[in-house]
């Protein structure tokens, strides 16, 4: 891997994955998407401000080896689930066309768990039809990353998540609700780099429990 694209590099996930990609002696560079320039302290790191609302003015900016797309928003930010499915959804999908137009072999998704295109649930259905969608493109490798609730420090504070951060991983050590328990975005970005490094599958899925095995 030369070149290695991160969209949503702002995010809990995002933000970890731009480093670890840095300090990688494979990676000769890092390309990170954001909406606002963003200083990076490796000469590694280039950061990319895009409009979001007009990427295909864009195009040129996804060419390279691996595009990793970790971008995401909640209902509270974007206002409404038709909002958030833009960004969750529209964004993501648009970026992943532009990148297998530009023959970029490997894409690496963020979804989360329990993502299923027929939920009864917005968010999940969502992230469901983005899997089924990508996967129909024409990359090399697909590899899909499932976590559970993401704990970390972010810039914007979600009570939810939040309480989740103290309560969950204590209740999450009865058996029957470990497969709920939270992980950090630091140890999904961990896993995601560890994946790009040393396997080559056509499609592969990453649940939870697989997530904490790096």
């Amino acid at each position: 891997m030369k070149t290695a694209i991160v969209l949503g590099a702002t995010g809990l996930i995002g933000k970890s994955l731009v480093q670890q990609l840095a300090e990688q002696a494979e990676v000769e560079k890092v390309v990170a998407i954001t909406r606002r320039p963003v200083d990076y302290p490796s000469d590694k790191i280039t950061n990319q401000v895009v409009d979001f609302d007009n990427l295909s003015q864009f195009a040129h900016t996804f060419q390279g080896d691996v595009l990793f797309s970790c971008l995401g928003t909640t209902k509270k930010q974007a206002g409404s689930i038709a909002k958030q499915r833009i960004v969750d959804l529209d964004y993501q999908l648009q970026v992943a066309k532009l990148a297998a137009q530009n023959q970029i072999k490997h894409y690496f998704l963020v979804s989360s768990s329990g993502a299923n295109a027929n939920s009864h649930s917005p968010y999940l259905q969502m992230k469901g039809e983005l899997e089924q969608q990508v996967k129909q493109l024409h990359f090399d490798t697909v590899n899909i990353f499932q976590p559970s609730l993401l704990i970390g420090q972010r810039s914007d504070i979600r009570i939810a998540e939040t309480l989740g951060n103290y309560l969950l991983p204590t209740l999450c050590k009865l058996p029957w609700l470990k497969k709920y328990r939270p992980i950090s975005g630091q140890q999904v970005a961990k896993k995601m780099v560890a994946v790009a490094m040393t396997e080559h599958k056509r499609t592969q899925t990453y649940a939870l429990d697989v997530l904490f095995d790096c």
